[in-house]
């Protein structure tokens, strides 16, 4: 199904995808069924060595199993569908959206799909879905796979706002109040911690004896301590003899 990337054509190809809602609807301008948009693509990025995958992975039950597998209408559909979604969702979004899909692939795999869950999750991915409409070119050239373009009419981003330098979208000093309260939680717990280690330190600096002597304080008058005779043990005693005074 796919070519060796080193016998692919030496010339790059560009395919355009047409999306709507979230679902592939044309290629090249060309509206196409579910069926024949597929074989479309499995035919142009199999011809330019796109879509061979060698994977190691992990099986339902437990062992490690290893597959090569061929999918170069997939590969295209994928790459062209994620770069929509990160022109057209917000951030929060898009993060819930990748939850949702380690979720969704976990229960296809388990065989879970007549399931309340499989439902719940379809309503969640569709909701998603609602401004994934536009268009996605990609580049193929020997088994590579490049992002030559994309469009929306939902897209959020804007050349005019997503600037680092002097503009007329906002007053670039609002950002140093922003990073201070942003980072303020952050160097809150910092100065809590910092805190609480001297303090710690302090507790065993106070309660280090001097000089290794662990016990009681010596009693006034007392003569320095021997070693007692051994037990039947052989073991020495070390604890304190008493001497009388003369």
């Amino acid at each position: 199904m796919t070519k060796d990337p080193l016998e692919a054509p030496d010339l790059p190809v560009v395919v355009e995808i047409g999306f709507e809602e979230g679902t592939p609807v044309s290629v090249n301008h060309v509206p196409m069924s579910p069926v024949e948009l597929l074989e479309s693509l499995n035919a142009t990025a199999g011809e330019h060595g796109v879509g061979r995958a060698d994977v190691v992975e992990d099986r339902l039950v437990g062992m490690k199993s290893r597959g090569v597998y061929e999918t170069p209408g997939g590969t295209l559909l994928y790459g062209a569908h994620r770069e929509l979604e990160q022109l057209v969702l917000d951030r929060r979004t898009l993060r819930l959206k990748d939850e949702l899909a380690l979720r969704y692939a976990d229960l296809v795999y388990d065989g879970r799909w007549w399931t309340p869950e499989r439902e719940a999750l379809d309503a969640a991915v569709a909701s998603t879905q609602k401004r994934v409409t536009g268009a996605v070119r990609l580049k193929l050239f020997k088994g590579g796979l490049t992002v030559a373009g994309r469009e929306s009419p939902y897209a959020l981003y804007q050349p005019s706002y997503a600037t680092f330098g002097k503009d007329n979208v906002y007053d670039q000093k609002d950002a140093e109040g922003f990073i201070s309260t942003a980072s303020r939680s952050g160097s809150g717990l910092a100065s809590r911690r910092r805190a609480a280690n001297k303090k710690s330190a302090r507790r065993r600096t106070d309660a280090a004896p001097a000089h290794g002597h662990t016990g009681p304080p010596p009693q006034a008058g007392a003569r320095p301590a021997s070693r007692g005779a051994p037990d039947v043990g052989g073991r020495f005693s070390l604890g304190p003899v008493k001497r009388s005074t003369p």
